[in-house]
């Protein structure tokens, strides 16, 4: 059986992640990449998104990011096409369920692999996600590759990739099951998995782990896709930085930012400034052996330099909140004048100034900083009101919820 065929295999068993179409009536998965929001943000400099738009999810699984982005296109009346492609035909029926529960017009299903687009005649795309799919590909740099020579000169790549020391333990394992037994059916092989972990000592590193536990509470199909997979590697900053500019593509952002940043994990000062006189990829690099923490990354990615794809604040920007709501945050922080969040294994903390409850308060998706600051009615200077808002866009968008956005028209 070929690389591609046992793929095949293992998703039509196990299509991943495992969802029910019903679940559409109750929710919409939200993630990254993919998010509208983010795109626009760290993508297109803030420019709002329009018609005709044209979006390729490359391996895009039960559909997670396809529902999601055609979702957010059709609430955003964008004219768009989002096209769905894998290789598994069960995971494409689970998409394609969501997508008609939702009525979503705006989509369509391709069967066939990211790596022959040349032969499927798909054309160019203004956006391709490609999560969680070219570290189990035999030649990842060869595949982005392909996908940036249909990604338009302007357009952007959201990505996933494992990361290396977030998953320590998991190749051993997966090792050790394949020593254990060569089973070909993949009910056995689970059932093997699920034998070897509940009988692991205390010592092996996979036990030891305290940031992966999907594979402790999760499906038989997340299991299958963490300790049993027919090729998957790993990714350390510097590799995700080389395999995008193996494809002629650079990293405008990973998220999430204070992820990224070594001043999130150092706390003595000629350390931190140290840290600080680094380039952008070495604080990154630096940050993840920091932390060793971080089991995946996910990248926006464009062609050339990227350095000017990312929102900066300036007062004609409109600040847009990922998610939550403006009243009920700007509560929160009058009571406490304390921005916390918890990102997996790390605590995020940030105390922030008196203006921050009256500024949070006035995001709504369509008042720009300049009316923001307009309409404060204490009017605080120009000055005191920039650098409040630089500390809380600092505190928010670090942990990915404050985004940026061009004013419409």
């Amino acid at each position: 059986m070929g690389d591609e065929d046992t793929l095949r295999a293992q998703y039509e068993a196990y299509p991943y992640p495992q969802r029910d179409p019903a679940d559409e009536a109750k929710r919409l998965v939200t993630g990254s990449p993919s998010h509208l929001a983010e795109i626009v943000h760290y993508l297109r400099g803030g420019s709002p998104v329009s018609g005709p738009y044209r979006a390729l999810v490359a391996g895009g699984g039960t559909g997670d990011g396809a529902i999601m982005l055609a979702q957010q296109l059709a609430d955003a009346a964008v004219e768009a096409e989002v096209i769905h492609l894998d290789l598994s035909r069960a995971s494409a029926r689970i998409a394609e369920a969501r997508a008609k529960a939702r009525g979503l017009s705006n989509m369509r299903f391709v069967h066939g692999s990211l790596t022959e687009l040349d032969a499927l005649g798909l054309g160019t795309f203004d956006y391709i996600d490609c999560c969680g799919v070219l570290h189990h590909l035999e030649d990842p740099p060869a595949a982005l590759g392909g996908l940036a020579e249909a990604l338009a000169d302007d357009g952007g790549i959201g990505l996933m990739v494992y990361g290396t020391l977030g998953r320590t333990g998991v190749y051993p394992a997966q090792r050790a099951l394949r020593l254990l037994g060569n089973d070909t059916d993949p009910a056995a092989k689970v059932g093997l998995a699920r034998r070897l972990l509940g009988d692991l000592p205390e010592s092996n590193w996979l036990t030891r782990n305290s940031f992966l536990a999907d594979h402790l509470h999760g499906d038989d199909a997340g299991l299958y896709d963490l300790l049993l997979h027919s090729r998957d590697r790993a990714y350390l900053v510097p590799e995700v930085f080389d395999l995008a500019a193996s494809a002629g593509l650079s990293v405008a952002a990973f998220i999430e930012p204070v992820r990224y940043d070594p001043a999130t994990y150092l706390h003595d000062a000629e350390l931190r400034a140290r840290a600080a006189a680094l380039p952008w990829p070495e604080r990154c690099a630096l940050a993840e052996l920091l932390a060793g923490s971080m089991k995946r990354h996910v990248a926006y990615l464009a062609k050339g330099d990227a350095s000017g794809r990312v929102a900066r604040p300036d007062g004609a920007m409109v600040p847009i909140l990922r998610e939550g709501d403006g009243a009920a945050m700007a509560q929160g922080l009058a009571s406490s004048r304390q921005f916390t969040a918890e990102l997996e294994s790390l605590s995020i903390r940030h105390r922030l100034g008196n203006l921050a409850p009256a500024i949070v308060s006035r995001i709504d998706g369509r008042r720009s900083l300049d009316e923001i600051h307009a309409d404060l009615s204490s009017s605080p200077g120009r000055e005191a009101f920039d650098s409040a808002f630089a500390e809380l866009y600092a505190a928010l968008n670090g942990v990915n919820i404050l985004l940026l956005m061009c004013p419409a028209g």
